[in-house]
């Protein structure tokens, strides 16, 4: 009887489209987080593609990362489960990691058993480009940043509400109501050049987390006001939110279950 697994994955994304399988019909498949991890799983396993079924909990868009992505599959397995992670990671390329292996409670749901889950936006906001981080950060140079405003307006989205206002057009879901227990803004305490926006929800919109993004940092260089987030809230009007902010500033923390 097949038991069924689910995985902890960390990852950088600037190399991959996104997590979701790609398979053009007319041309060779994309690299993504779901077909790298899945290739390394049939040969591992010695399953065939067409009975391997991997999930993610979150379909990071292109350049986004992860620290606690969650997958799961099911297989029939020989491998010691305390093994089963370090098998894994020796066969995946160097930008991806298995970070925990674990069985999953009997009719475990990857993504419709999720109760919250933690993203995190990296802004640099210096002259100076940032090298080492380069990858990690959207590097916001043209004004100076005020990331006491931006937390005012951060904590006006706390609630349960429509947030079709801070989502890309053709999202395609119809319920738009989603509940965000936390977000806040603040300066590391460690590198004073980035601000970090964290923010926590039952789930989201397509590009909402990089459009709320956006829309905080047009708070933080005076262009908004915190009340701002409101009229968005109430009208549910993406034309009078902020912009979308590039993917790689953009990292999946984690995910948690009931």
């Amino acid at each position: 009887m097949p038991q069924r697994y689910k995985l902890t994955l960390a990852y950088d994304g600037s190399a991959f489209f996104g997590w979701q399988k790609q398979e053009p019909p007319d041309a060779e498949p994309l690299r993504t987080v779901q077909g790298e991890l899945e290739s390394v799983l049939v040969r591992l396993l010695g399953t065939p593609k067409t009975e391997l079924h991997l999930m993610g909990a979150s379909r990071t868009d292109s350049g986004v990362h992860a620290l606690g992505q969650t997958a799961m599959f099911d297989a029939n397995c020989s491998i010691p489960l305390d093994r089963m992670a370090l098998a894994i990671n020796a066969r995946l390329p160097d930008d991806m990691e298995v970070r925990k292996c674990e069985l999953a409670p009997a009719g475990f749901d990857v993504i419709g058993d999720v109760t919250n889950k933690q993203y995190r936006y990296r802004i640099f906001n210096a002259q100076h480009k940032p090298l080492w981080v380069r990858n990690a950060v959207y590097h916001f140079y043209k004004a100076e940043i005020d990331p006491q405003k931006m937390n005012d307006a951060a904590q006006r989205l706390i609630g349960t509400h429509d947030i079709e206002g801070f989502a890309a057009a053709g999202h395609g879901r119809e319920n738009t109501v989603r509940s965000i227990y936390d977000c806040m803004v603040f300066v590391d305490p460690v590198y004073p050049d980035e601000i970090h926006m964290t923010i926590q929800g039952s789930g989201f919109l397509y590009n909402s987390v990089r459009i709320i993004a956006g829309t905080l940092l047009e708070v933080g260089r005076g262009r908004f006001t915190p009340s701002h987030i409101d009229e968005i809230l109430k009208t549910a009007d993406r034309r009078i939110a902020g912009p979308t902010l590039p993917p790689q500033g953009l990292c999946l923390e984690w995910v948690r279950y009931g």
